[in-house]
């Protein structure tokens, strides 16, 4: 692995050094809310719009021109790890996702979490499977002093391609409806007609959430497919979890071998999110003082 980001750092080293000269690509329309958010400030009607500065502009061109770097950088870098997946041996897959799974299940973070946030695998996008936790979860209660209750559970559903996605409340797998891609993801209304609860909108916080990724390193930075949607959804929750002065999530993302590269390989941008711990077929790797506080002392999240 060592050898191949090495080629990486050598190629963003050589994008790094012209970032006046890139090209601006065509970026797929999924991104374009989060370059929005960096680049694109409202402005007022162009008859009311200010004049600009030479300074200014000159500002303005340079952030775009190291954004652009930094963009160009994640996909030669997306583009490595999904050919990377798409050539890892089944059978390595397959006990790679039973490791981390039962990793999940027996640790006592995971059993003490009332509420959590997980994503349903896809196995066409090679993601970590999930099944297993999400099977023990629905058909599981966990005792609760004399009450036997299960673990509140939220799964992702995209609203639209700006980044719009929510996290609902199911009950069952049946509650699960395949979209356009032929990816599951909750059926908006139950089936007694009732809006599903959106964990923005629950009174209560969730404990944990289990996020999927392309590429991490350890000191937490996570590299998704570029639509934005997590990373958009995470700023919300941590800002609504202050506001109600509720204890902040734990983010754990669960990554294959091949997917966990060099510190320093992934480039942040300011909406990018850092999660706390990794759970790869290595065990669990805390990353955050929180996670190492409960990986050294096995605290609960209750």
């Amino acid at each position: 692995m060592g050898s191949s980001y090495k080629g990486i750092r050598k190629l963003v080293a050589v994008i790094m050094s012209h970032q006046c000269t890139i090209a601006r690509p065509a970026f797929p329309r999924a991104l374009s809310c989060t370059r929005s958010l960096i680049l694109r400030p409202q402005l007022p009607p162009s008859s009311y719009a200010l004049p600009r500065s030479s300074a200014a502009s000159a500002t303005m061109t340079t952030q775009d021109n190291h954004l652009e770097a930094i963009f160009t950088q994640k996909r030669v870098i997306r583009s490595k790890i999904k050919k990377d997946l798409r050539s890892m041996d089944p059978a390595l897959r397959s006990h790679e996702d039973d490791a981390i799974q039962n990793l999940i299940l027996e640790a006592p973070w995971f059993k003490s979490c009332k509420g959590l946030c997980a994503y349903i695998s896809c196995s066409a996008l090679r993601e970590v499977d999930t099944s297993k936790v999400l099977q023990h979860i629905l058909q599981n209660p966990t005792k609760d002093g004399e009450t036997q209750s299960r673990k509140r559970l939220y799964v992702p559903r995209v609203e639209d391609k700006n980044c719009h996605m929510r996290m609902l409340n199911i009950c069952g797998m049946d509650d699960l409806i395949a979209n356009s891609m032929n990816i599951l993801e909750p059926a908006p209304i139950d089936a007694n007609g009732n809006d599903r609860e959106d964990v923005m909108l629950a009174n209560e916080p969730v404990d944990l959430l289990l996020l999927p990724g392309l590429a991490f390193d350890k000191t937490g930075r996570r590299l998704g497919r570029g639509g934005g949607y997590y990373d958009t959804f995470l700023s919300k929750y941590q800002e609504l979890a202050t506001q109600r002065n509720w204890k902040q999530p734990l983010l754990i993302a669960l990554s294959y071998s091949v997917q966990i590269v060099e510190e320093g390989v992934i480039p942040v941008t300011p909406t990018d999110v850092f999660i706390d711990a990794l759970v790869s077929p290595l065990g669990f790797i805390p990353i955050s003082p929180v996670a190492q506080q409960i990986s050294h002392s096995d605290i609960t999240l209750a």
